[in-house]
């Protein structure tokens, strides 16, 4: 996996990649929609553990993976396994049933901007 972050400040969500030469580039600028502000180091993300209900925000979705903050964690899940890949910025729990994703409402406290 190649080394990968996400920058999410100034309602802005730029993606990062380390280049040839060892530095941080910017691989992609999107709005950060409901994201908290924060640097995300995707490449260190875990695996979901089945057996448990990963609760967080929707932080990146690519075509194999979506990943999930959890607590102070990234964790990814296989985009394979959902019927629907969540929005990102949403705060879902996610399960699994029968090697399939299961998402439902979240019960952690939503953080939310004020102006």
């Amino acid at each position: 996996m190649e080394k990968k972050r996400l920058v999410v400040m100034n309602r802005q969500c730029i993606t990062q990649v380390v280049g040839p030469d060892n530095k941080w580039r910017d691989a992609k600028i999107e709005k950060a929609v409901e994201r908290p502000p924060g640097i995300y180091n995707l490449h260190t993300a875990v695996p979901a553990d089945p057996a448990k209900t990963h609760d967080g925000v929707i932080l990146y979705v690519d075509t194999q993976h979506v990943y999930q903050q959890v607590g102070k964690a990234i964790v990814t899940h296989e985009a394979r396994k959902f019927d629907r890949v969540p929005d990102l910025g949403a705060v879902k729990a996610v399960s699994y049933g029968e090697d399939r994703a299961l998402v439902a409402a979240s019960q952690a406290k939503q953080r939310t901007r004020t102006l």
